[in-house]
Formats: structure tokens, sequence, C-alpha cells
């Protein structure tokens, strides 16, 4: 082996005995249950973490209707944003607009 090529000619049997070591012997056991248990604990539950509604009946009732009422009251306000709850001069029929 060449000076020039250092460490990266050789292959994995002509490396030290100390060196060769498997992923499971270079990842401590307790991290790594730790990190599984982890995982297991936050895809087990269901929904947020953090609730948006309360937990009490009639406290949560009143909260999905003032939710329900702001998602209707957007397109009213969408509407007056946009000028289309103007009246119309427009008629349903045409006019001469002259004098008959």
């Amino acid at each position: 082996m060449n000076r020039s090529e250092g460490c990266q000619g050789m292959l994995a049997s002509e490396l030290p005995r100390g060196s060769r070591r498997s992923v499971a012997q270079a990842v401590r056991p307790g991290i790594l249950h730790l990190f599984l248990l982890a995982v297991v604990l936050l895809t087990t539950g269901t929904g947020c973490l953090i609730p948006i509604y309360s937990g009490d009946p009639i406290r949560r009732a009143q909260q999905l209707i003032f939710t329900s009422e702001d998602l209707r009251a957007i397109t009213d306000e969408w509407e007056r944003i946009w000028f289309l709850d103007q009246p119309s001069h427009m008629t349903p029929f045409r006019t001469h607009g002259g004098i008959i």
C-alpha cells in the first residue's frame, strides 16, 4: 500500500481488530432503548398533544359553536372585501334606454 493512499485503500479485513465495530456495539443500548421508548410514546397517542378544545362538555360545545360561527362568517367577510355584497343596478329585463 502506498503512503498516499492512507486508510482509504484498506479492506475491512485489513483494519486493526479494535477498529471494526458493529453498529449495535457503537450505539449504547441505553440510548437506543430511550429512543425507542420516545418513538412509541409519541406515536401511540391520538390527536394533538395539546388539545384545542376544553375537556368540559359544556364549554367544549360552546367553543365548537363559536368556531363554526367564525367559519360561517368568513364568506361574509370575503364578499365584503371584494365588494360582492353590493346591490346590482342591472334590471332583470332589458330596457330601451331612450324615450318611448
